[in-house]
Order: structure tokens, then sequence, then C-alpha cells
């Protein structure tokens, strides 16, 4: 079966992506993190919610910073500077933001829900 077009599609490609997400699916992450109090004493760091969150948001931050100084450098006319790097470096902290704000409503939501719940 094949559909025509640009990017036409054929069994052959779909099977090989198909072959490319199982192989990833059984692939072991990279750093798994086990819940606490699981496994044996001291196995495993704890995360704190917190830490994470404050890391998280100073990545965004910086991202944004990166981004800021890039724009300001292509525009003083630094040649140093492409203007491919400062589009993409705006478009990852742009990215980084939006997820940032989508998390946070999130956390709202979920905050609400539980304030609602009765007991």
């Amino acid at each position: 079966m094949s559909i025509g077009g640009i990017g036409g599609i054929d069994s052959s490609r779909i099977q090989a992506m198909m072959e490319q997400m199982k192989a990833a699916a059984t692939k072991p992450a990279a750093s798994p993190v086990a819940p606490s109090g699981v496994g044996e004493a001291g196995s495993a760091t704890k995360v704190n919610f917190s830490d994470a969150l404050k890391s998280s948001l100073e990545k965004v931050s910086d991202s944004q910073i990166q981004a800021d100084e890039m724009g300001k450098a292509f525009a003083m006319g630094d040649d140093k500077v492409n203007l491919s790097d400062v589009m993409i470096s705006m478009q990852k902290a742009s990215i980084n933001f939006q997820a940032t704000v989508q998390v946070r409503n999130k956390l709202v939501s979920a905050y609400h829900e539980i304030m609602n719940m009765q007991v």
C-alpha cells in the first residue's frame, strides 16, 4: 500500500517506524528515579519537588537570558552571532516558557480540584 504525493508513506516506512518505537520502548530510561521507600536504603537519591521545580525554573530563566543576550549581540552587529542561532535560541526559550506555563496551569488545576474535594 502506498500513499502518493509529497513525502509519500508506504507500508515499509510505517513498519520501520513501528520497529523504532518498539526498540525505544524496551530501552531502559537513562536515569530512572525510584519512588521513595522502594528498594534498598540509600540505593536511590531522593528528589525534592521544590528543588526540582526551582532547578527547572532556573533553566528556563537561563535560556531566556541567553536568547536575549544573543539577540542583543546580533543587533549590535557581532559577527560571531548568526541570525539562525539567535532565532533557534529564542524559539527554545519560548518553548521552555510555554511548557512551564502549562505545568503551572496543571498544578493550579490539581490544587483547585483537591481543595474542592469533600472530606
